[in-house]
């Protein structure tokens, strides 16, 4: 096992608060997701977390469990790719998570887009969800690199 980082008892204490357990692979799973720049798939963090010891079935389940506290957020950005990111309460920025994400159709690389922003009718031609921002922006396109 490696060894646990400075952070480790803040994530344990966030954990215990939220009425969870604070296992080993919990940490790390939200550790991991705390650090990225960009929402991550379940691949991506086993891939982070590799020599750990942690199976990819351990790292799927605590993702499950952190997205249902609310700890992070699952979304598909249409590939039919789950990806996870950690939303902090409060937190301004991406980590707050009031963003568009752009998805390379190309490569599938995923961009955070804190500063997009969707102006919105007043209407009621609009669904309600959409009137109360309980909604996910995704922008698809080529990346520079892909371009």
């Amino acid at each position: 096992m490696a060894r646990p980082q400075p952070d480790d008892e803040a994530l344990r204490g966030v954990l215990r608060e939220a009425g969870l357990r604070a296992t080993p692979a919990r940490v790390a799973v939200l550790g991991v997701l705390r650090e990225a720049d960009a929402p991550l798939s379940h691949s991506e963090v086993v891939a982070q977390l590799e020599g750990r010891g942690w199976d990819p079935a351990t790292v799927f389940r605590n993702l499950v469990t952190l997205s249902e506290a609310g700890f992070v957020r699952r979304t598909d950005m249409g590939d039919h790719v789950w990806r996870f990111e950690a939303v902090v309460k409060g937190a301004k920025g991406p980590q707050g998570h009031d963003h568009a994400h752009f998805l390379c159709t190309e490569c599938g690389e995923v961009t955070c887009l804190p500063g997009f922003e969707l102006k919105l009718p007043r209407s009621g031609s609009v669904p309600q969800s959409m009137r109360s921002r309980a909604v996910q922006i995704h922008v698809q396109g080529l990346c520079d690199e892909c371009r």
